[in-house]
C-alpha cells in the first residue's frame, strides 16, 4: 500500500511552505500535516517517528518531516505547558486553528487545491499579521515570532486587534517568562532579516522590548549632539545603524555589535545631556549583562564588546600616530584576529553612516585602519625575534622590539 493512502489518509502541506509560495518567495523545508493516520500504521508502512513531544514522523521516500494533525491545550506555563492530543479523528481545520498568525494557518492538498479557513490569503494580499485564535495569548514566544515575521517581510501591518491582544499579553507578564535561548533564537533570526528595525518597532509598539531588552529600550527619547547625530534620538540612530548593517550585508557578530554599541547612552545623567562622555564603558557593562542573560554565543558578545568599547577611537584614528594606531589594533587584538577587524570595522561603519543625512558618506577609516594592520601583519617577526636574541635579549623585551618593528613599519608606510 502507497504511504500517502493508508485507511484514506490525507497529506497536506502547511505553514511557511504554502505562505512562501502565495507570496512568491522560496521557501526551505516543507511541513506536512496528515489527517487520519494512526502512529503504528505510519510506523508499519516506512514512516520513522522523530517527535518527542508529539507524533511526527520521516515521510519514507523523500524523508520531509511528517506530523499527525493534533489540536493543542494549555496546561501550565511555559512554551512547554501544552496537552498535545494527535488522533485520526482530529481535522485540518482544527489543527490549523492552533497555528499563531492567519497568513501561517493555510494547507494546500496534494491536488494543489488551497485551505484557507482563517483567511490567510486575503491578509496576505492585505499585508496583514493577525492571529487566528484568541489560543495566541497562551504561547509568548509568538509575540516574537510575529515581530520577526514584520522585519521579514516588509510593508506588512499588525492587526489592531492582533496588537491590543500582544499589549494585554506583556501587562500581564507574560514576556517574563520567556527562556533566554527562545528569545535570543528569534532575536537573531530578526536582526538577518531584511527590514530588522520592523521587529523592534513591533516590540516597541507592544511595550514587550522594555522587557526583553530594557537597555536597548531605554534609548528612544535620550538626545545627541547634532554636531555628530543629525537624527538626535539615540533610538532612531540605532534602527538607521541596523539599516546599515542590512545594506552593508553584514552577518550576525556585526549586526549585534551594531545593536549594543551604543548602550551606555541610555544611563547617561540628565544634567549632562546630550552630551555622552564615557558611554563606552557604560555599554560594555551593559552589554555584557545583557549578553549573559539572552545566553549569547561567545562571537557575538566578543565583537561587540570590542566594539562597543573602541567605535570613538576607530572613528577618530585618522588622527592617532603610528604608535597609538598600533595600541589601536592591540586592543581589538586585530594581530591575533585579522578576520574579526574586518567585522569591528563594518560595525564602525554602519555606526558612522547610520546617521541622518550621513548614510552615503565614505568611512576612510576601515580602508586606513586595515592598511595598518595588513602592514603590521607583514613584519617578519621570527626575523626579528633571532636578531633580538642573538642581542641578548630575551622575554619580554623581544615583545618590545617586535612592537617597536611594527610601529617603524605603520610610521614608513604613513
Amino acid at each position: 500500500m502507497p504511504p500517502d493512502t493508508l485507511h484514506g489518509m490525507k497529506r497536506f502541506l502547511v505553514g511557511g511552505a504554502v505562505r512562501d509560495r502565495l507570496l512568491g518567495r522560496p521557501s526551505g523545508d516543507r511541513d506536512w500535516v496528515l489527517v487520519g493516520a494512526h502512529p503504528d500504521e505510519l510506523v508499519a508502512q516506512g514512516y520513522v517517528p522523530v517527535g518527542r513531544d508529539f507524533p511526527v514522523f520521516l515521510h519514507p521516500d523523500t524523508r520531509e518531516e511528517c506530523a499527525l494533525a493534533r489540536t493543542e491545550r494549555k496546561t501550565g506555563p511555559g512554551y512547554r505547558g501544552f496537552a498535545v492530543h494527535a488522533a485520526p479523528d482530529v481535522t485540518l481545520e482544527e489543527d490549523l486553528a492552533r497555528r499563531d498568525l492567519t497568513i501561517n494557518a493555510m494547507a494546500q492538498d496534494e491536488a494543489g487545491q488551497l485551505i484557507d479557513p482563517y483567511g490567510g490569503q486575503r491578509d496576505l494580499t492585505n499585508k496583514v499579521l493577525r492571529h487566528v485564535s484568541p489560543a495566541f495569548s497562551e504561547d509568548p514566544v509568538r509575540i516574537l515570532r510575529l515581530a520577526r515575521f514584520a522585519a521579514r517581510f516588509d510593508g506588512f501591518s499588525v492587526a489592531p486587534e492582533t496588537l491590543a491582544l500582544m499589549r494585554a499579553m506583556v501587562e500581564q507578564g507574560d514576556v517574563d517568562h520567556l527562556v533566554p535561548e527562545r528569545v535570543w533564537q528569534e532575536l537573531a533570526r530578526g536582526l538577518m532579516e531584511d527590514h530588522p528595525t520592523r521587529m523592534f518597532d513591533v516590540l516597541r509598539s507592544c511595550g514587550a522590548l522594555a522587557h526583553l531588552l530594557p537597555e536597548v529600550d531605554c534609548l528612544w527619547g535620550v538626545p545627541q549632539r547634532a554636531q555628530y547625530h543629525p537624527e538626535i534620538d539615540t533610538g532612531v540612530h540605532l534602527m538607521m545603524v541596523l539599516d546599515m548593517s542590512v545594506r552593508l550585508d553584514c552577518d550576525l557578530p556585526v549586526r549585534y555589535a551594531c545593536l549594543c554599541h551604543d548602550l551606555g547612552k541610555g544611563t547617561t545623567p540628565a544634567d549632562v545631556l546630550p552630551r555622552h562622555l564615557g558611554h563606552e564603558g557604560r555599554s560594555v557593562k551593559l552589554l555584557l549583562r545583557l549578553s549573559e542573560r539572552l545566553r549569547a554565543p561567545l562571537d557575538c558578545r566578543e565583537l561587540a564588546e570590542v566594539v562597543a568599547r573602541e567605535h570613538g577611537n576607530i572613528h577618530r584614528s585618522a588622527d592617532l600616530s603610528p604608535a597609538a594606531t598600533l595600541r589601536l589594533l592591540e586592543r581589538c587584538d586585530a594581530l591575533r584576529k585579522p578576520q574579526r577587524m574586518r567585522q569591528i570595522l563594518q560595525a564602525c561603519e554602519c555606526d558612522a553612516r547610520g546617521r541622518g543625512g550621513l548614510q552615503e558618506q565614505p568611512y576612510p577609516q576601515a580602508v586606513r585602519l586595515q592598511t595598518a594592520l595588513d602592514t603590521a601583519l607583514a613584519v617578519n617577526t621570527a626575523e626579528i625575534a633571532a636578531r633580538a636574541m642573538q642581542a641578548g635579549l630575551q622575554g619580554p623585551a623581544i615583545g618590545l622590539a617586535i612592537h617597536a618593528a611594527r610601529v617603524e613599519a605603520l610610521a614608513a608606510n604613513t
